[in-house]
């Protein structure tokens, strides 16, 4: 099976079926940016007290904030195939749904390879963050969606069509 992943191997599988860390060291070193999402369902009575920051533990969002920001830093870490990134920029935004709290974060290195997995790892924990500063609340909250929205940067650009 092929390295050069261009989305239609298995890349991160060698020939004889064992995982391996796929080499990138012949790509091109360019800017690449991914936008990762997720929503943290709960009821409005708890998206009115995270948005405004009245929690039995404290401003929900600023913390979310930096927790995903850690997290991403630390995906080579948590997900055993993804290459250690130098990242260059993260964002974490929260927007209030009628039922829940979006969250979306950005990631941009200049590299040989993308940064999905640190934009999942980013929304992923921010989400995370956010269910243990409402459980007190709202035990019933659910973590739902999470999911790459778009990545640009090396052979293509791609958008989630919805």
């Amino acid at each position: 099976m092929s390295t050069s992943g261009s989305g239609d191997e298995l890349s991160h599988y060698r020939e004889d079926g064992s995982a391996h860390m796929v080499d990138v060291s012949g790509k091109a070193t360019t800017r690449r940016e991914a936008t990762a999402s997720g929503v943290l369902r709960t009821r409005p009575d708890v998206v009115e007290r995270i948005m405004s920051g009245d929690l039995p533990k404290g401003e929900a969002l600023a913390t979310a904030r930096i927790a995903g920001i850690l997290a991403a830093k630390q995906t080579p870490h948590l997900v055993p195939m993804c290459h250690p990134l130098p990242l260059s920029a993260i964002t974490l935004d929260f927007r209030a749904l009628e039922s829940g709290v979006r969250v979306e974060a950005t990631v941009a290195t200049t590299a040989p390879t993308g940064v999905e997995m640190e934009a999942l790892t980013a929304v992923s924990v921010a989400a995370l963050t956010l269910f243990d500063m409402v459980k007190a609340v709202d035990h019933t909250a659910v973590i739902d969606q999470v999911r790459v929205e778009a990545k640009t940067g090396g052979t293509h650009d791609w958008t989630r069509d919805e």
